[in-house]
């Protein structure tokens, strides 16, 4: 039912900034719970950052007080603003919608965020 196509990735410098942006359609992510997550290569897939339904926002420890997640509820997108980037940081983010009353779980395609040193 619902979509969600991410962009804004890319190649950057180490302490440059990227936003991602989680383009949703088919139903309004108001009351989803929104997360980015990520998997770097060879390691598995973490949880970044989420919005839950209810307003209440997670940061993984390692990119607390460097990444901002937002919802833009006109808009249907949930951004995730990313500084001060480490070589770390490189992995395939990936935008996740739950809805807990719908039952409604997407994933998005991903995208490839890489941080040169």
């Amino acid at each position: 039912q619902v979509q969600l196509v991410e962009s804004g990735g890319g190649l950057v410098q180490a302490g440059g900034s990227l936003r991602l942006s989680c383009a949703a359609s088919g139903t309004t992510i108001r009351d989803m719970t929104m997360s980015w997550y990520r998997q770097a290569p060879g390691k598995q897939l973490d949880l970044v950052a989420f919005v839950s339904n209810d307003g209440r926002i997670y940061y993984e420890e390692d990119v607390k007080g460097r990444f901002m997640i937002s919802k833009d509820t006109l808009k249907n997108t949930v951004d995730l603003q990313m500084n001060s980037l480490k070589p770390e940081d490189t992995a395939v983010y990936y935008c996740h919608a739950e809805g807990p009353f719908t039952g409604v779980t997407a994933w998005g395609q991903g995208t490839q965020v890489t941080v040169s040193s």
